[in-house]
């Protein structure tokens, strides 16, 4: 395995079936995404099985350079391919004398289980998360519960283009069964509801379908199913609780069906979104703002980790003020924000994104989407008989957009998001307004997170995963406000830049 790796080759060659392909966009800030390839699609894969397979070599050799004990769990989400992907990345993992425990088609979050319930340090996720259908990916961890951040990501990557990349003895595979039960036994032990919430569950044909339903009937809950049936081809929509269509399609299902609320699953199950018994979208980081509400009530003095793309009524809560609670703004990221939450023992931390992780006594510290779920049950099942409706109105008032991507090419996205920032920078520095007021603060933890003078703010950050940039903006005033915030100072601004091209959504 000491051949150059390709990092472009065409399809249906024969030098794509004989050499490694690994383009270097796919190694992201913390996991790893790729361009696999859909029928019908004409866009040049970026990645092939040998490829997968000399991925899982590299990685098999850093946890040796990392003395990490060479125990690994490997799992794969509903994708038509991703079984195959998974074997090939086996492959390497056994070249690379690690002990492979193969635990079939999986939730992220159930790997993520399994290497505690089989003490197993390693973990090998195979999943394109919410991606569209044609990518695929690994998320990947050596101490859980937290997954790789830049710098392993970087040692792999430098790992999988050596060409002294050589292979270890010890290699081996076991194929271990039962863990979806003990995962989904292990939740049902979480909570035990007083009553049956009459819930939908929505899975948009994704992974989750055959997790989540079965976890929240067995908490005590009504469920309602919503697109559960497995079909990797995702007849209805993509499986991500974030994009409107699905968030749509659960407010219909709530009205249609009388139920309380609806939970959304993206494809490998480590977000969560909610609908209330209205119809209502809720963003996550609301949710999250009600959880805190919720758990800090119980434990006073919590600390809570929140990232940049959440909304600021965190900072001034009047509930969370009372029960002494500390909030952390952080970089967004599954892996950044459960590294953080996890450093400062915080209870909880939230991501707008859907991302919910919760450490002890409720979790174990990693991304469930179906954790986060049960939590929102059991924060509705004390609730004293108030509907999600009455709790989401019980909250200070701003009016935050959804997630807008405009596409920007992975090559470029970071050089380019560097001048956006520098840009707001300078404005600030100069006393420029905008929308008439101030800048208060602009926080370049991740990307620019402009703050104006009343608290409202906008922010432009480069997606982690995806060819994109990510903008949202959030107004203490109204709902004009926010989308002028958008369609009269962010857009313009990003319109002056021609790397910048079509968002996924705008308001």
């Amino acid at each position: 395995m000491g051949q150059e790796v390709r990092t472009s080759l065409a399809a249906n060659t024969y030098e794509f079936e004989t050499e490694a392909l690994v383009k270097p966009t796919g190694f992201r800030e913390y996991d790893a995404r790729w361009w696999f390839g859909a029928p019908g699609e004409a866009k040049a894969p970026e990645l092939n099985l040998l490829g997968v397979e000399r991925l899982g070599l590299a990685l098999g050799v850093l946890a040796a350079q990392m003395d990490v004990k060479q125990r690994i769990v490997v799992g794969h989400d509903y994708r038509s391919y991703s079984a195959n992907i998974k074997h090939a990345l086996t492959l390497g993992l056994m070249q690379g004398g690690m002990e492979v425990l193969d635990i079939g088609l999986a939730l992220s979050p159930t790997a993520y289980f399994a290497q505690f319930a089989l003490d197993a340090p390693c973990v090998a996720m195979v999943t394109a998360s919410h991606n569209e259908n044609g990518w695929t990916g690994v998320k990947m961890g050596f101490s859980p519960p937290l997954t790789f951040g830049p710098e392993e990501i970087g040692q792999l990557k430098d790992l999988v283009y050596s060409t002294d990349l050589k292979g270890r003895p010890g290699g081996m595979l076991t194929h271990v069964a039962g863990v979806r039960e003990r995962y989904i036994a292990d939740l049902a032990a979480k909570l035990k509801l007083s009553r049956p919430i009459k819930v939908v569950a929505a899975c948009g044909n994704g992974t989750a379908s055959a997790f989540a339903p079965e976890a929240l009937r067995r908490v005590g809950a009504e469920v309602v199913e919503l697109h559960c049936k497995l079909d990797w081809t995702f007849p209805n929509y993509n499986a991500n609780p974030e994009d409107s269509e699905m968030l749509h399609d659960m407010a219909k299902a709530v009205k249609a069906s009388g139920a309380e609320l609806a939970l959304g699953f993206d494809g490998d199950g480590d977000r969560c979104g909610v609908v209330d018994d209205t119809g209502e979208e809720i963003f996550a980081d609301k949710v999250g703002l009600l959880l805190a509400r919720d758990l800090s009530t119980q434990h006073k003095g919590a600390a809570f980790v929140v990232d940049v793309k959440s909304t600021g009524l965190f900072a001034v809560d009047p509930v969370l003020k009372a029960n002494g609670v500390k909030v952390d703004y952080w970089k967004t990221g599954h892996s950044y924000i459960k590294r953080r939450t996890t450093e400062l023992k915080a209870l909880a931390g939230f991501e707008k994104s859907g991302h919910f992780f919760f450490r002890p006594p409720i979790g174990f510290g990693y991304d469930d989407g179906i954790v986060a779920a049960i939590a929102v049950l059991g924060m509705l099942d004390r609730a004293d008989g108030k509907k999600l409706s009455e709790l989401r109105r019980g909250l200070p008032v701003s009016y935050t957009s959804l997630t807008m991507s405009p596409h920007c090419a992975d090559e470029i996205k970071y050089q380019v998001l560097k001048r956006i920032v520098a840009e707001y920078q300078a404005l600030a520095r100069e006393g420029g307004k905008i929308q008439g007021r101030p800048i208060r603060d602009v926080n370049t933890v991740n990307g620019a997170r402009v703050t104006l003078e009343d608290g409202s703010w906008v922010l432009v950050r480069a997606s982690s995963n995806k060819p994109e940039l990510v903008v949202v903006v959030e107004s203490m005033t109204s709902e004009a406000d926010m989308r002028a915030l958008f369609r009269e100072e962010v857009k313009p601004r990003l319109a002056r830049y021609p790397e910048i091209g079509k968002y996924n959504q705008e308001i």
